[in-house]
């Protein structure tokens, strides 16, 4: 039977935004081995990337039917290439085919235009992200349009719970003025992989709900501008509510998973005093918090990050549909070490891959995915 031309366009607002819903709630996120998430994008398809610079939505059509969908944006970030440390990215996500219509090339034809259009705008790569796991998406992007692997973070997921966290006395805790903010960043880590050049437009954000610091207590906070001191030990993050944004909400679970949240919610209600942490109920659509930009200096910097989430899962134990706070860190970042998650909700590696679409880059796209990476990485929440 045939099905005509497959036909790829720009989104329009008017006529597919209606259809692109349907698609999503038809398409299943995360490998079909395991349990995965469904998205509700509260009657805004390109709300994932209607906050970053430059973005773009294509569609692909067969016939009258909408088959698929990808999104892409556009900006400068630090990447570690001579001979300048400064690089104009496209990033891909939201790419769906309709169940009905996959391993047809669709896919594979979305994405190469969204790179046609990425060439047209000057960007220099060509990035995705994907669970490692995820054999379809491998081998669509790294075995047929010839991405390679670059980076390996780790998704840490920590549930909410209605328990207060204890922050310790030992610690004091400020909110940042947004230029003070925007100040720290680009002094401390503004050589990190993938730093947003547009740091200050991110924390401006709405969708930022501020950055708080922590250090000793009886020592001060004295940074004020590019020679401001610092405490001997101190710790910065920033949160996003991306909830704001789009809901999730978990499919496909086996009965054991919703048995066991059922019970762990049960057993907390009548044995409060084991202080046995409950699973939250991920069945229905829920929010959550996204930490970026975590930083840290000093002996007792550890420390300081756990009280720093510590503080954040409080903030959102007080948001109503909020039901975890997640954070990416480099997968060879000590952070994780300090950060509260649990292995179950988990990615400890997802897979970055990164293509050069200028034969110039493509040398220097050897040496970043080749060196191992030392440095931290930058996690845009704009695209989460």
């Amino acid at each position: 039977m045939g099905y005509g031309e497959l036909i790829i366009r720009s989104y329009d607002d008017q006529n597919d935004r209606a259809r692109v819903e349907d698609l999503e709630r038809r398409c299943e996120v995360g490998p079909a081995k395991r349990v995965f998430l469904f998205t509700d994008t509260l009657g805004d398809p390109i709300c994932r990337i209607r906050n970053s610079p430059i973005y773009k939505m294509l569609v692909a059509e067969l016939g009258n039917q909408l088959v698929g969908v990808i999104q892409g944006s556009i900006k400068l970030v630090t990447v570690h290439k001579p001979p300048i440390d400064i690089a104009r990215v496209g990033y891909i996500l939201g790419l769906r085919v309709a169940p009905l219509y996959r391993r047809r090339g669709i896919g594979s034809s979305l994405v190469i235009r969204l790179e046609e259009w990425f060439i047209a705008s000057d960007v220099d790569y060509a990035y995705m992200a994907t669970e490692k796991d995820n054999e379809a998406s491998f081998k669509l992007f790294v075995d047929k349009l010839n991405y390679v692997k670059f980076r390996t973070p780790a998704i840490l997921v920590n549930p909410v719970s209605h328990r207060m966290s204890r922050i310790s006395s030992n610690f004091e805790l400020a909110k940042l003025k947004i230029e003070e903010a925007e100040s720290l960043y680009r002094k401390f880590i503004s050589s990190t992989e993938f730093f947003p050049i547009d740091i200050g437009n991110i924390l401006r954000n709405k969708l930022s709900l501020g950055t708080w610091v922590a250090y000793p207590r009886g020592e001060s906070w004295g940074h004020s501008g590019p020679n401001g001191a610092v405490p001997s030990s101190w710790a910065m993050l920033s949160v996003w509510n991306s909830g704001e944004l789009f809901k999730l909400r978990l499919g496909n679970a086996p009965l054991s998973c919703l048995m066991y949240t059922k019970s762990s919610r049960l057993i907390e209600k009548l044995l409060p005093c084991f202080k046995l942490p409950a699973i939250p109920d991920f069945f229905h659509p829920f929010g959550f918090y996204f930490i970026y930009g975590v930083y840290r200096e000093g002996p007792l910097s550890g420390k300081l990050v756990r009280t720093l989430c510590r503080f954040v899962h409080n903030m959102a134990s007080k948001s109503k549909d909020c039901k975890v706070v997640v954070t990416e860190v480099g997968g060879s970042d000590t952070l994780r070490l300090h950060i509260p998650h649990w292995k179950l909700l988990s990615c400890p590696e997802d897979l970055w891959c990164i293509k050069a679409l200028k034969n110039e880059e493509k040398k220097s796209l050897h040496e970043l995915t080749k060196t191992p990476s030392t440095k931290a990485l930058f996690v845009d929440p704009r695209e989460v």
